[in-house]
């Protein structure tokens, strides 16, 4: 489900249904525009439930990581991002940092991130998924739906087209 119109025209369109997170992400993925029903993962410095997720069918989904804005760890690298592209997921929001950004930037699938880092985290099985997180002024809730582009990231609790 990747919404073809832009977040600035969805806005527009729907004023009252949306929330809209601070600026603060950057785009890094192949697709600039993406969108898809919210599934959800709160982690720190350990990527273990982002792995388990992106082995699984992604097709309408957004995964949406609160890794709890680490700028120590990267908790998404070219791995996943293929494997998460692969299994038909829409795109990631990562509250934190990804790597290898130039073979991202080459994946079919949408990642925007706070920023970059060269370490991986540790993988312990430390980690929730599809509980509610909040960042960047909005709580992103599980089965919720998130559009994003070059213009940012808006939150509704139903599809928008």
């Amino acid at each position: 489900m990747d919404s073809h119109k832009s977040t600035p025209d969805l806005c527009d369109q729907y004023p009252q249904l949306v929330r809209v997170v601070e600026p603060m992400f950057s785009n890094y993925g192949g697709r600039e525009r993406f969108a898809g029903e919210i599934v959800t993962v709160k982690c720190f410095e350990d990527n273990s439930c982002v792995k388990q997720l992106v082995d699984t069918d992604g097709r309408g989904k957004v995964m949406v990581v609160d890794a709890g804005g680490s700028m120590r760890r990267a908790c998404l690298g070219d791995m996943l991002a293929e494997k998460a592209s692969v299994n038909g997921w829409s795109g990631l929001i990562i509250y934190g940092c990804i790597r290898d950004v130039d073979e991202i930037m080459a994946t079919d699938i949408g990642v925007q991130a706070l920023g970059t880092h060269p370490m991986k985290t540790d993988k312990k099985g430390i980690g929730e998924t599809q509980i509610a997180v909040s960042f960047g002024g909005v709580t992103f809730v599980p089965g919720e739906y998130l559009y994003a582009d070059n213009n940012g990231i808006i939150v509704s609790a139903k599809a928008l087209d």
